[in-house]
């Protein structure tokens, strides 16, 4: 199936025009006009823009992880104007919540749900400095940058617990930093010659060598958090033995020297003669500088404007945030021996994000307003994540987006507010939060494709789902059971809050039948506020 021709030449004429009479094209048109070149040559046709209800909870869930409240929903669905999608988009990335949501999704990508060590298993503090970068938009190479050269201790600045992770272990920050930051896979030739591509075992130790004098020192307590800081010696070399299958028992090994992914080996002052380097750090006391940083060389040239990695790799990143896939696919693989049709799109994205100096949030303002991002989810097409974006992508709510949207759905956070209790620290209560992570954390294989299991189905049946439920007054449970509206009405109120929707008239009539049988009306209630919480159409932003 083609597009039609009619539409497909409106645009392109649009776009020319615009670019002849040298006026700048934004981004979210050139995207949409690369997309749908390609769409045309494979001949595919979308299914049309997403309706408001399906936009409405996409954006929020993508932008600030929660669901939209029954009040914003009506307000959103009764606005008549032509820009509510764009000013939409707007408002929520000036919300609070942009921040702490946008630091949980990076939370996972630096530390995952199990860290490297465990001293990052507690990272308050991390998390606190992670959530101002995004609400400050401070740049991405700024804040990039922070984490590499990891000053400061891991309370009061947050940025060094990234590296703390990987003390004494600076394979293991080799592999995750190139892939990171990078969107280089480097961990084959940790072992031997890449065999697909053309990296060599030289080339993983000579950055591993950047690393190799790194060391975590506790310097000391703020409340219950311990503070870390990241040591460096002034001296200290990796030894490269050769490849695995060389391996023999005593290799000694040669030190190979620092070098750059481009190519270029760091020019490093020689240490005094008389030089004695200390043999460890004591605890308690911040130690001392190094007479000359790798650490700090590495971080500025992995976040230098003129990197040839760095902005492909984050702009890649954060397309596959937003549409399931990166432009390249998977996100963190850029390599030669992994062409994409989308190359030429991420070298446009990746220079267009450079040109506004890393701002994130200029960036995902301009994929959220693309037609790509607002495509339906309908359609022939069955794959979650589309291979040529033709449709919106679908992915399961993170254990975070789940336990707040229910929250917020089911107003058990109303219900505490109105009643003057104190909710407990942290935002992660209601339900035990442990059970939480187990049940919800890690929704899929390990390649990012969903594989929900017997245990999650148990919890939503016989978990402590029920406990949001709240039938005390503020709760959504109480506002239908004591509105004098018509059950119609009050079944519509149901699908709003919940599912951001309205009903269809078979979903209105079931429900309305079911909910005013002559038995048990406060349980059938509770019944069917908790098959909505649980139904896939909730577990899924789509």
């Amino acid at each position: 199936m083609r597009i039609p021709t009619c539409l497909f030449t409106a645009v392109l004429s649009v776009l020319f025009a615009a670019v002849s009479s040298g006026a700048d094209v934004a981004l979210r048109d050139v995207i949409d006009q690369e997309i749908r070149s390609v769409w045309q040559h494979e001949e595919l046709t979308p299914p049309g823009p997403a309706d408001d209800a399906a936009f409405l909870r996409r954006v929020y869930l993508d932008l600030i992880g929660i669901i939209p409240s029954y009040e914003e929903t009506l307000a959103f669905l009764n606005d008549q104007t032509k820009d509510k999608r764009a000013r939409l988009i707007d408002r929520l990335l000036a919300h609070p919540r942009f921040g702490v949501h946008q630091a949980d999704v990076w939370d996972l990508v630096l530390f995952g749900r199990i860290p490297a060590s465990n001293e990052a298993r507690t990272r308050d503090g991390f998390k606190r400095w992670l959530v101002q970068q995004f609400n400050d938009n401070v740049p991405y190479d700024q804040w990039a940058r922070a984490i590499l050269k990891a000053e400061g201790n891991t309370v009061d600045q947050g940025a060094p617990m990234y590296l703390v992770q990987y003390e004494r272990n600076p394979e293991a920050a080799t592999i995750a930093i190139t892939q990171t930051f990078l969107g280089v896979q480097l961990q084959c030739a940790q072992c031997h010659d890449h065999p697909f591509d053309h990296w060599k075992q030289t080339d993983f130790y000579g950055m591993a060598a950047f690393l190799v004098r790194l060391r975590a020192v506790s310097v000391g307590k703020k409340g219950r958090e311990t503070k870390w800081v990241v040591a460096e010696h002034s001296s200290g070399e990796i030894m490269f033995t050769g490849p695995a299958a060389d391996q023999e028992p005593g290799k000694k090994g040669k030190p190979i020297p620092p070098r750059f992914l481009d190519g270029s080996e760091l020019v490093e002052p020689p240490l005094p003669k008389d030089f004695k380097e200390p043999r460890n750090f004591p605890s308690g006391k911040m130690p001392p500088k190094p007479r000359f940083s790798r650490k700090n060389k590495l971080a500025e040239w992995i976040t230098a404007r003129d990197n040839p990695y760095f902005a492909k790799a984050v702009a890649n990143r954060i397309w596959g945030q937003f549409f399931g896939r990166g432009l390249v696919h998977p996100v963190d693989n850029l390599s030669q021996n992994n062409p994409s049709p989308f190359s030429g799109l991420l070298q446009k994205t990746a220079d267009a994000l450079r040109k506004h100096n890393f701002d994130l949030k200029w960036y995902i303002r301009e994929l959220c307003n693309t037609q790509t991002y607002q495509l339906a989810c309908a359609g022939p097409v069955t794959e979650a994540k589309p291979r040529w974006f033709e449709r919106a992508r679908v992915r399961p709510l993170s254990a975070e987006e789940l336990l707040e949207s229910w929250r917020l759905a089911t107003g058990y956070d109303n219900v505490a507010r109105r009643a003057g209790k104190k909710q407990p620290d942290g935002r992660f209560y209601g339900v035990t939060w442990g059970y939480m992570l187990r049940f919800f954390g890690q929704p899929d294989n390990g390649v990012g494709d969903f594989q929900g299991g017997l245990s999650e189905h148990l919890y939503l049946n016989n978990g402590e789902l029920s406990q949001l439920i709240t039938r005390e007054s503020g709760g959504l449970y109480d506002a239908i059971l004591k509105s004098t509206d018509p059950w119609s009405k009050r079944v519509e109120r149901l699908f709003l809050s919940i599912l951001n929707r309205y009903p269809t008239p078979a979903e209105q009539k079931k429900f309305v039948s079911f909910l005013t049988a002559d038995d048990r009306q406060s349980d059938r209630l509770a019944d069917a506020i908790w098959v909505l919480m649980t139904c896939s159409e909730f577990r899924f932003n789509h």
